[in-house]
This record gives structure tokens, sequence and C-alpha cells, in this order.
């Protein structure tokens, strides 16, 4: 998360910054193309109503990683993600790699023509870009009970494919017990780290107090290539499309990224057709550090939209 640096910066300070290209990190790269052999799950549809929002309406999880804004009463609260509802400026962070957050709408978002889905960030760019993207997933109320306990599917954004992308990714974090300490993390690829404490945030420990487990947390899933920029200024570059809280294309124009419930993939990477869905979870999927400075890459998320009310 960048705030911490850009308030000491100020508003003077980030327009004596040296210019910077905006980059496609993209490759080039096509969608994912689809194999021929697609499972079709079709389920009961929520249907919209005359006085259904097309905002978030329920937060059912909030469990982010290790990070220097968690458990900070603004950005790293349940309270603080329970203000998603309804809202779109709201922020709240997820900290670093696998944190998460699970909510849905008060009906199911339909798999209609073109993107369905919006979700807002606070990427930054194009002339000092960070982004801190977000790996996004769906799932449908298959067994009826409202809540967010059935299969999860991943939306497969424009580095699904990409070398360098690991799947099955798996990230332990170990609590300090301690406020403005760095946070121990060690991964299932052989290598380990910290969450770095900055000076910035002190007051609180950056292990999350609403994990079950106090001494330790692990997450799993996609593990997106690091774009971080070092030299004069650092720079966290965006993705083509696919990913929340990245400066893309679309972005300066809507202000959010779109999703397309089409691009969904089970854990074989098999394309799933989906009539609908109910449940979005949004986890950040790099795991890398802007130094003491900037602090870890941890995606934002500042409310969702269904793109068709």
């Amino acid at each position: 998360m960048r705030k911490s640096y850009l308030t000491s910066l100020g508003l003077g300070g980030l327009l004596m910054l040296a210019a910077c290209q905006k980059e496609d990190l993209s490759g080039g790269l096509e969608p994912v193309k689809k194999p021929s052999s697609s499972i079709v799950s079709n389920v009961t549809v929520r249907q919209a109503l005359l006085t259904s929002s097309p905002l978030i309406s329920q937060v059912f999880t909030y469990m982010p990683a290790a990070g220097q804004f968690i458990n900070e009463t603004a950005y790293g609260t349940n309270t603080a993600a329970q203000a998603l509802v309804g809202n779109t400026t709201h922020l709240v962070s997820l900290g670093g790699y696998g944190g998460y957050i699970v909510f849905g709408f008060d009906h199911s978002v339909v798999n209609s023509a073109g993107n369905d889905l919006g979700i807002y960030g606070n990427p930054l760019g194009p002339t000092y870009q960070w982004s801190e993207p977000g790996v996004v997933m769906v799932s449908q109320d298959t067994n009826g009970n409202g809540i967010p306990d059935d299969t999860w599917y991943e939306l497969a954004g424009s580095q699904y494919t990409a070398a360098g992308t690991i799947k099955n990714y798996r990230i332990t974090y170990y609590n300090p017990h301690a406020a403005g300490t760095s946070v121990l993390w060690k991964d299932n690829q052989g290598a380990t780290g910290y969450v770095q404490a900055n000076a910035y945030h002190t007051a609180n420990n950056y292990y999350p107090a609403m994990a079950p487990n106090q001494d330790s947390i692990s997450f799993t899933g996609t593990k997106l290539v690091n774009t971080l920029q070092t030299g004069t200024i650092l720079t966290n570059l965006a993705f083509a499309w696919g990913y929340s809280d990245s400066y893309s294309s679309e972005y300066p124009t809507l202000g959010y990224n779109t999703f397309d419930i089409a691009w969904a993939v089970n854990s074989a990477g098999t394309s799933v057709s989906l009539n609908a869905i109910d449940f979005v979870k949004v986890y950040t999927g790099q795991n890398c550090n802007g130094g003491a400075m900037l602090g870890e890459i941890s995606t934002e998320v500042k409310g969702a939209r269904d793109l068709h009310l």
C-alpha cells in the first residue's frame, strides 16, 4: 500500500516526481482460450428487482494477510470491511499476498453479453504508476443456503497463462506478537522474507487480529509475477486486464476494473460456463514489497457493482 509514502510527499512532491510512461505488461497475450469441453453450471438465479442495488449488499468475510494498515480502524478491520456495503469510495486493505475479502449483492449477477462486474480500487497512473493487482474469483450459491461455501472459480485475467504465474502458491505468515514489527513469511517455493514494518505505522501489529490462529496464517492461490520497477522512483505496473486495483487502460475512464463471468475457470484450468454468480472473492495477487518507504503490495477494494443494473 502506497498511501503512507504519498502522504509524506504531498501534492508538490508528487508533481516533482520524474515522469514514468505507462507500460502494459500484457506482452501481447491473447485472452485465455476456452477448452472445447467446458462444464456448464446452471443454478437458480436471484432476480434483480426494481429496488435492487448494483452495489455490494453484504460482506461475508474479511481475512487480510499481514500489512501496514491491518488492524488500523480506517482500513484494516472488520468494521472497515463492512463499510463497503452500498459504497464505492470507502477503502479496505487486503494486506500482503493472499489476503482476501468475500462479498455479494442482493441478487445474482447474471452472465450477460460483455463485462458483468466492476471492482473499485485506488491504483495510480499514468505518470506515477502504482498498481496492486488483485485476483478475482466467483462462486454460485449451488446449495441455496445463502453463504459462500460453494465451489470457487478464478476469473482468468491476462496473466493466467503467462510465464512467471504460479498456481497453487502457498504462503504462511508468522505473528511477531508485537506492534510495529516486521512479519516473517515462508512460501512453498522455498523462499522466505518479511512484510516490512515502516515508520508510518508503529502502533499496530501488522498480523491480522481477526485470524483464527494467532500464531500463523496461510493463504493459497494464483501468484502473479512481480511488476515492481526500481530506480529513482519505485513503480508497480498494471496488467492488461482481468485484475482489480490495477491501472489498466479502462481505469482512467471508468474508475474501476471490469470482469466477465465468462472468464471463469476451475482449479484444473478448465473453462466453466456459469449462468450467474452470487459471491465474489478478491485477494492480493503479488508477493512483493516496496521496502520500508512504501510497504507491501496490498490490493485495496473500494466497492463493486453489477454492470447490468
